[in-house]
């Protein structure tokens, strides 16, 4: 039985059973159709009526009942708040069921090598009416921008594992070196890992001209200060200076699968702990949409297929 008291709660209840009964012309048919008694439906037009003012919705007949005025004026009202709301359901069920909605992201460039697409890919095939939009920048920048509300989620990466507190850090993966040295370099017949220490005479190649808090505290965790001559930040160009052979490079895990014939990879022996973790970042204190979870699975996935540290 449902809860007949004068609520404003209960409104959407009662334009709900206005409108069957005055579809059906009876109490009795629209209570069958909606499964209540009889007493009940009558009990919601009353609390309807007294809500509007007190005046009659429906002429009460010897046979059924019979829209008033003021009820024939509220019909299309009604039909358009049912509908309304109606539309709502829809909209909050596809939300939910991931099958509509939005995601925005970002990710710092390497992670779009190969993380990011393989992800991107497995989530467009299982929810394809979710609208994607998606930005490329450094980890202090979208950090910002999800702080900001302009993002959901941002893969990011981190050499110091330092809490951020403002947001929640879901791991992963830990990435393993390599080091980028022309086709023809001495050390490409070996096998097995190289320890950096052999290349602390070589000139480098970084992003920065400061190896501290970039993938050179690998060198610095192994006992030398690398000699960057070229401070380059963008990948493609990084290997077109190695291959030329100005000097050598640390190239991450995302980015090995994209490097150019002309330059050799060689896994870097690190015996610390691993160079570089990614995570992918959400605000903390906000509820994730189903969207930004399904996308997080279809991270980690991704991030299963991504070769492991060396030993």
């Amino acid at each position: 039985m449902p809860n007949t008291h004068h609520d404003p709660d209960l409104s959407t209840v009662w334009l709900r059973v206005f409108l069957a009964v005055a579809r059906h012309g009876s109490f009795t048919t629209a209570a069958r159709t909606l499964g209540w008694t009889q007493s009940a439906v009558s009990r919601q037009v009353s609390s309807l009526e007294a809500a509007l003012g007190g005046g009659p919705l429906f002429d009460r007949l010897p046979r059924g009942v019979r829209l008033t005025e003021a009820g024939r004026v509220l019909v299309p009202y009604a039909e358009t708040v049912a509908e309304a709301l109606h539309g709502a359901g829809r909209e909050l069920t596809a939300l939910r069921e991931g099958t509509a909605g939005r995601l925005r992201f970002g990710a710092f460039p390497s992670a779009d090598a190969s993380l990011v697409p393989h992800a991107l890919a497995a989530f467009r095939t299982r929810h394809p009416g979710i609208r994607v939009t998606r930005e490329e920048g450094l980890t202090p920048a979208l950090l910002d921008r999800l702080a900001d509300g302009h993002l959901d989620l941002a893969v990011v990466s981190t050499a110091v594992r330092a809490p951020l507190e403002a947001y929640e850090l879901h791991h992963l993966l830990d990435e393993s070196l390599y080091v980028a040295v022309p086709a023809r370099h001495p050390l490409t017949g070996e096998d097995g890992p190289v320890r950096l220490g052999r290349l602390a005479d070589a000139d480098w190649i970084s992003g920065s001209s400061r190896p501290e808090g970039t993938l050179l505290d690998a060198a610095l965790r192994q006992g030398f200060r690398p000699r960057v001559t070229h401070v380059v930040a963008e990948w493609t160009a990084k290997q077109g200076y190695v291959a030329a052979g100005l000097g050598v490079a640390l190239v991450p895990a995302l980015a090995a699968e994209s490097v150019r014939p002309d330059v050799t990879l060689l896994p870097v022996l690190d015996e610390d702990a691993p160079a570089r973790a990614v995570y992918a970042a959400t605000p903390r204190g906000r509820s994730p949409a189903s969207a930004t979870a399904a996308f997080l699975a279809g991270l980690r996935e991704a991030a299963a297929r991504i070769p492991r540290p060396m030993a």
